[in-house]
């Protein structure tokens, strides 16, 4: 008994902790926006009506087990058909009220959440772009003229198991997108390669982002705060690493937001006519590598073959990039980083990436890994190339 009563008195207090119970939800996230309200309206109205359907047909069906047991004398029925009204009865009155059930009280309120969801009869305050690609988030302002992507920036270390999980496994970023509350927003949803999702729970919306659509949702935050989700369409190996955050805050700071990320885009279009440094290239290579092309050449640069070639080894320290005249070299080092190589999984980064880090993730590349081509790639030359 005593060691029952010590298991008893552990569960308990494992349940009734604060950090375990942290780990379930019993519903949906708060919702934030018109269409996840509406959503989660429908969702309580719904589990409230099945659940009183269940349990009432339970109790029959137990009643009716109990009361015409065998052992009290009742025998089989032949029963194959309504032969009465009565019985006609019991057969269309719930299968009308199912019906009543299904369009009228779950059908009105569904349409009403799908007229938010694609509301085109009123203009959008702004517009946002998203792109997906293996494996990260590219956001682009229109009117604003800002464009960033948006990479997962979890250490790998915690990904192995190596360090304790943070706070927000596998949900923090470094760019995130910012939008204001209160604004009506258009969200066109778009791919470079597969189908992708982009997924935020608080929202109530979910939009795959298919290569070669445009496809498109409509929502309006009404509460600041830091919204978290992630892709929800299996897209690849690193399809877990997706995540998607988005940080709603007032029109006051989103301007300031957005004069903050014009200033920044400016800077680094100066630094690309700066002379940069092999030790300076070399270290924001490092880092642009770790982000955009460690999750297929793998950290240590040996790849994963046949889809992701090895980066460590010769062939590349031998390879040009520019030819005599300045020219960059069809199907060379910078060719292939910056248009990607046609029927292979290596992807343009001439659009995700500035001329700084196009420059300095070559420069890593060709240096790092046992390579020594000794040679490095000048910002300036990239801006020139576009």
């Amino acid at each position: 008994m005593r060691g029952l009563t010590k298991i008893g008195l552990g569960v308990t207090a494992a349940l009734g902790s604060a950090a375990a119970w942290a780990d379930y939800s019993w519903n949906f996230p708060t919702p934030v926006t018109p269409i996840a309200h509406e959503t989660l309206k429908v969702h309580n109205l719904f589990m409230l009506i099945i659940s009183v359907i269940f349990l009432a047909v339970l109790a029959i069906m137990l009643y009716s087990m109990w009361k015409h047991r065998k052992r009290e004398g009742h025998q089989a029925s032949d029963f194959v058909k309504p032969n009465s009204r009565k019985q006609w009865a019991w057969v269309m009155v719930p299968f009308a009220a199912l019906l009543f059930i299904d369009y009228v009280v779950f059908g009105i309120p569904a349409y009403h959440a799908i007229l938010m969801y694609e509301d085109t009869k009123t203009d959008a305050d702004m517009v946002v772009k998203v792109t997906g690609s293996q494996w990260l988030w590219e956001y682009e302002y229109p009117e604003e003229g800002i464009k960033f992507t948006s990479r997962l920036v979890t250490p790998r270390e915690q990904v192995m198991n190596i360090d304790p999980k943070g706070e927000h496994y596998l949900l923090e970023v470094d760019n995130p997108m910012v939008l204001p509350v209160g604004k009506k927003i258009r969200f066109i949803t778009t791919s470079n390669d597969v189908i992708h999702s982009w997924w935020v729970p608080a929202f109530g919306v979910k939009r795959d982002a298919v290569p070669g659509f445009l496809r498109e949702f409509w929502a309006t935050i009404d509460t600041p705060g830091i919204y978290r989700g992630q892709c929800a369409e299996l897209c690849g190996k690193e399809h877990a690493f997706m995540p998607v955050v988005v940080h709603a805050v007032s029109e006051e700071e989103y301007r300031q937001w957005v004069a903050s990320k014009k200033s920044g885009q400016a800077q680094l279009a100066v630094s690309a006519d700066q002379v940069w440094t092999m030790d300076d290239l070399m270290k924001t290579g490092a880092d642009v590598y770790a982000k955009n092309c460690a999750a297929c050449h793998q950290q240590d640069g040996k790849g994963l073959p046949p889809a992701f070639p090895p980066i460590a080894g010769a062939a590349i320290a031998k390879s040009t990039f520019l030819d005599a005249e300045g020219r960059m070299v069809k199907g060379g080092h910078l060719d292939t980083v910056m248009n990607g190589r046609s029927g292979t999984a290596m992807r343009s980064f001439k659009d995700e990436l500035s001329d700084v880090d196009i420059a300095a993730v070559v420069t890593y590349q060709r240096n790092a890994f046992g390579n020594s081509a000794g040679d490095l790639v000048q910002p300036s030359a990239v801006k020139s190339l576009r």
